[in-house]
């Protein structure tokens, strides 16, 4: 019995020594033909995993099952070095560390097609195999319908354009690799991910000297310009746009409890001091949103980008139950005003909402037509404006006695400078909508509840 033991034991040793050997060979693959890698290689600890049954990763550690490491190099021995190189450039993408935002199966899918299609793009011999044709026939039609294959470019299409079950099969079969189970949801800034942003950056950095006169540069710049483009907090820059006001609570500050309970018991329900009935706090009073009505802005967008924000403002006890918000329509001119006073007109108008105008853009009739509100007395202490937004358009050269954010639905290095007085926020058109399915499931839960 004991023999019988020390022998699997020795077996699984021997298993996991020669995986490890395999996975070296793989290794020195990738650093060979690709050494601007080298510093994502050596950021992960290897860690073997029986029954895995493949790769993957969390971020810290990376996964093998020995004894599927073998039998898939004893069937396709590139299979591991194709694996090894698709597993680390989701991490390089930061492909793992969005999962909270995401449609989980359709970003697995977008991620696989992503880091596929730029493995594909670099012509490498030594991680070729044997399903590459039928993958370059996929992607060649998937090319004709999507524009620059990044994951998030990928998503956005797989969401508007779902696939059928065995569509979903077959693209899975060509373009899965590793396990995507450590992937886990993300709700705060980690270690690993702040590590792998400077990773990423500094494989940017490299990639820019080594890829002068080398094929597949273009898909993996591509790919990296996604990953380490600057992201915003939009809930953040909102309270910029606070104003200090009187609201009707309990000031805990300032109302002494001791006082208040002694002279109820001691002088017949007499309190001695009363509670201050107002209470300075920092809430959104009267501000702006003004919505760019040309071609690219459009009605679905619009209305999620708006209860994304209005539901931000009104979340942390930042909003007046009053308020004086306009929401302002224009392309090269004012098409609309509409002013919401509370929560039950805007709801009103989100579900009603007409969009009047689909001109060019210019952005300083708005600046001068909330001037003019100004001047009548509109606002008593306007503080911010939000301007949704393509960025293209002409904008004001002088600067305004509030905040201005200009939220743009994608980030695009083509559009006109922003002015240096302008705060700027990206806002993703799958999170937008994401939000708004939330949005419409909680509604929906909320109805049959009662």
């Amino acid at each position: 019995m004991e023999n019988d033991s020390k022998n699997t034991n020795e077996r699984a040793q021997r298993v996991e020594q020669l995986a490890k050997k395999v996975l070296g060979l793989a290794r020195d693959n990738i650093v060979v033909n690709l050494r601007f890698l080298d510093i994502a290689l050596a950021a992960l600890f290897m860690v073997p995993r029986n029954g895995l049954q493949g790769m993957a990763t969390d971020g810290k550690y990376f996964y093998y099952d020995p004894q599927w490491v073998l039998k898939t190099y004893e069937r396709e021995p590139q299979m591991i070095a194709r694996t090894y190189l698709h597993l680390l450039l989701h991490l390089v993408f930061f492909h793992g560390f969005q999962y909270d935002k995401m449609d989980q199966g359709a970003w697995d899918l977008a991620v696989d097609i992503a880091v596929e299609n730029t493995i594909l793009s670099m012509e490498m011999p030594a991680v070729s195999i044997s399903v590459d044709v039928e993958q370059e026939e996929k992607l060649r039609i998937l090319r004709k319908q999507v524009s620059g294959l990044t994951a998030e470019k990928l998503y956005q299409h797989f969401r508007v354009n779902p696939l059928s079950e065995s569509g979903k099969q077959e693209w899975s079969r060509l373009f899965h690799r590793d396990e995507h189970i450590f992937w886990k949801p993300k709700t705060e800034v980690t270690l690993e991910m702040e590590q792998w942003l400077k990773i990423s950056e500094r494989v940017k950095t490299e990639l820019k000297s080594f890829s002068k006169h080398k094929s597949g540069s273009e898909e993996l710049m591509g790919n990296l310009s996604e990953a380490t483009k600057e992201r915003y907090d939009y809930g953040e820059l909102l309270r910029r746009f606070t104003v200090l006001g009187e609201d009707m609570q309990v000031n805990d500050d300032e109302f002494d409890y001791i006082y208040y309970t002694y002279g109820l018991s001691n002088y017949g329900n007499m309190p001695l001091v009363e509670p201050l009935e107002y209470k300075d706090a920092n809430k959104v009073k009267e501000f702006v949103i003004a919505i760019d009505t040309s071609a690219s802005c459009k009605g679905a967008i619009v209305q999620a980008f708006l209860k994304k924000t209005y539901s931000i403002l009104k979340s942390g006890e930042n909003f007046f139950n009053k308020v004086n918000l306009h929401i302002i329509q224009c392309d090269s001119e004012i098409q609309q005003d509409t002013k919401i006073t509370g929560p039950e007109e805007f709801d009103e108008f989100c579900a009603n909402i007409k969009l009047h105008g689909f001109g060019a853009t210019d952005f300083r009739p708005v600046f001068a037509y909330v001037e003019e509100l100004k001047k009548n007395q509109e606002f008593e202490n306007l503080k911010g404006l939000i301007y949704f937004t393509d960025g293209y358009g002409t904008y004001p050269e002088q600067m305004p006695d509030y905040d201005v954010l200009f939220a743009f639905l994608k980030e695009d290095e083509h559009a006109p400078k922003l002015p240096p007085w302008a705060i700027k926020v990206v806002l993703e058109p799958e999170e937008l909508e994401a939000d708004a399915i939330r949005e419409e499931e909680a509604l929906k839960m909320a109805q049959e509840g009662e």
